[in-house]
């Protein structure tokens, strides 16, 4: 079972790349394709949208800092904005 803030390796996923987001003061596309993606910001927290609203520094799934979110659609779609100023995400894209 999948615990808090653990990434689990699948041997099933195609790896898609990795991409390290260091400028979020505006809403933004996260890199990369594929149907699953982990976001782990480093900093700050970051707030995401995949519903073509942009999110905001205050409205948006918040994702606070330290912690995996493992998000399964279509990554293409997510946007994220920093929560609080110099947040730093790490973005691992697999198919």
């Amino acid at each position: 079972m999948e615990q808090p803030n653990q990434i689990v390796a699948d041997a099933n996923l195609v790896p898609k790349g990795y991409n390290q987001l260091t400028t979020l003061s505006a809403a933004v596309s996260v890199p990369g394709s594929g149907r699953i993606c982990w976001l782990i910001p480093e900093t700050q927290a970051v707030r995401i949208r995949d519903d073509g609203t942009d999110p905001t520094t205050t409205v948006g799934f918040l994702i606070p800092a330290g912690v995996c979110f493992k998000y399964n659609g279509d990554v293409t779609k997510l946007k994220v904005i920093e929560a609080a100023a110099s947040a730093t995400l790490n973005v691992l894209s697999y198919e």
